[in-house]
């Protein structure tokens, strides 16, 4: 997956399986560049305490405001939902 210009972005809203088992919910227009980025300590606070493991789910938004808007509900669920949100 490739960065989008500013006016074609699609944004991308995954879930990460970092170490203990724990979920990171995020959004990019870049998973793959963002992911290399978790892994390197770059960023969250939270994938530098638990570094991410792989990515569990990824789904495609038009725009920055959907994205956003469906981190903040995925955050909200339960651990047990969050992977079932993806499918």
């Amino acid at each position: 997956m490739k960065e989008h210009s500013a006016t074609g972005s699609k944004w991308v809203l995954y879930l990460l399986e970092c170490e203990g088992g724990r979920y990171y919910t995020g959004i990019a227009t870049d998973l793959c560049r963002r992911f290399e980025e978790h892994c390197a300590g770059v960023g969250a606070r939270f994938t530098r305490m638990y570094p991410p493991l792989r990515v569990l789910a990824a789904k495609e938004f038009a725009d920055r405001s959907s994205a956003s808007k469906a981190e903040a509900a995925v955050k909200k669920l339960p651990r047990e939902r969050k992977l079932l949100y993806f499918a």
